[in-house]
């Protein structure tokens, strides 16, 4: 299994994402937001968290049009899977590839900190190693990390059980205390919190690591 990372002008988790899915047994390589094309052969794009573009604009806007972004979507329309954390939640959001948008948290304060996680669906090849309903401690740090879509979005992301994670305990003002969302397709995720920041005990947790491991499994049998 092979995977890339894209990396932006103002990305500072990039790394920390590749160290993850490389230590879950995934060959993993950088790609530059300028680059056109993606490597060959590749099964996952993981999208990290940062500030990409210093976040001018609005979250993940700009990062939206960078030349790399038509290919990860042509990627995503083969049916590749798509990985987004944090600002790489925005980055979709803003691309269409996920619907909804996140704004300012309702406290307008960037948060930092650790947080109850709840598993909303072992429906994906990203959520299939925990069970429904479980609750894991994942680190966020955002401050644009406030989800929100209309009515019939929200009915249809309920209906197609495609929230992937809720907040145990809101931080941010998310409707519904959403956390994660998943595509049409089930094989993009989009999520507030760091799992790539509980793969290693180093870190103080370990509640991550089974995502990216299972991930490697589950894919390099498929």
């Amino acid at each position: 299994m092979r995977a890339a990372v894209i990396v932006f002008p103002g990305s500072n988790c990039d790394r920390d994402l590749a160290v993850a899915l490389r230590a879950a047994g995934i060959e993993t390589e950088m790609v530059w937001h300028k680059d056109t094309s993606l490597p060959e052969g590749i099964d996952l794009v993981g999208v990290p968290g940062g500030f990409s573009y210093g976040d001018y604009l609005r979250c993940g806007a700009i990062a939206a049009t960078s030349p790399v972004i038509r290919a990860v979507k042509a990627h995503a329309d083969r049916g590749g899977y798509v990985l987004g954390v944090c600002n790489g939640f925005q980055i979709l959001t803003e691309t269409g590839m996920l619907p909804g948008a996140l704004l300012r948290n309702a406290g307008l304060k960037y948060i930092c900190r650790t947080v109850p996680l709840v598993v909303g669906t072992e429906d994906s090849v990203f959520t299939s190693a925990y069970a429904t309903g479980e609750e894991l401690q994942i680190p966020i740090a955002h401050h644009d990390g406030n989800y929100i879509a209309d009515a019939e979005t929200l009915s249809r992301l309920a209906g197609e059980d495609r929230v992937a994670f809720t907040y145990g305990d809101n931080p941010n003002g998310s409707v519904h205390d959403i956390a994660g969302i998943l595509s049409e397709n089930r094989r993009i995720l989009g999520m507030m919190p760091h799992p790539e920041r509980a793969a290693d005990p180093g870190h103080g947790g370990t509640d991550g690591k089974r995502l990216f491991a299972h991930l490697a499994e589950t894919l390099a049998t498929a």
